[in-house]
């Protein structure tokens, strides 16, 4: 597996519990928000951290840590994230697994084979506005099947949304019907960031702040949560 980066020990990154985060090269978006868009290339194969160098770390760490996160870029797209899956599932931890919902068939391959114990998606945008938003040709219909993978699989879930300037209260409304019936929602402050992903700020968006979105989305979900800013607001 192309790993970029990790984060030694996260509490923030899978909900309670003590985490490393490992972070794949490589994405099938573009999106003007990203403040991971230094690992995004495949093409930069010197700077890939050795997965065994990540493997040993984390079975030295398996008595302090609970769970591995895995995010990237887009975790889906590596031929063997499942294999590293099963190294971590091995040692003891549980797994969290960020993803954009561009590879439904990949998720649900992880859900049945009893791998994943937490997810986290991105729905970017309304279904109508996906290509302007994550500036390449994505098929809305994969990113609704992963909605209904997810929410249909048993595992425990999160959807989430970064607020970023393109979009208005009513593309965030329109979210909210799409993610209709999920156990948690998230809307996230949109982080400015400079060419190496460091962060610089948060961006003004129309309709954050909003309690009548926030009520809203609240009515389509069991759990709405809003992160930024001030840190974590939970509104349900």
């Amino acid at each position: 597996m192309r790993i970029a980066g990790i984060i030694k020990q996260s509490f923030v990154d899978y909900p309670g519990r003590i985490a490393a985060t490992v972070f794949t090269r490589g994405c099938n978006m573009n999106c003007v928000f990203c403040h991971n868009r230094h690992i995004l290339g495949y093409e930069e194969r010197n700077n890939c951290i050795d997965e065994e160098q990540v493997v040993k770390f984390l079975e030295k760490r398996a008595v302090f840590l609970d769970a591995v996160v895995i995010s990237g870029g887009e975790p889906t797209l590596q031929p063997d994230l499942d294999v590293f899956i099963l190294k971590a599932k091995r040692m003891g931890y549980l797994v969290k697994l960020d993803t954009n919902g561009t590879c439904p068939e990949v998720v649900k391959t992880l859900i049945e084979k009893g791998l994943l114990d937490y997810i986290a998606m991105d729905v970017k945008a309304p279904l109508a506005k996906y290509r302007e938003i994550c500036r390449c040709n994505i098929d809305p219909d994969r990113i609704s099947k992963s909605i209904s993978v997810i929410m249909n699989s048993g595992v425990d879930y999160e959807f989430r949304t970064t607020c970023c300037p393109q979009l208005d209260s009513g593309d965030l409304v329109e979210i909210g019907r799409l993610v209709s019936g999920a156990r948690k929602y998230v809307l996230q402050q949109c982080r400015k960031t400079d060419e190496n992903g460091r962060y610089t700020g948060y961006e003004a968006v129309q309709g954050f702040h909003s309690a009548a979105v926030h009520d809203r989305i609240r009515s389509c979900v069991d759990v709405f949560e809003v992160r930024g800013g001030s840190g974590v607001q939970k509104v349900s």
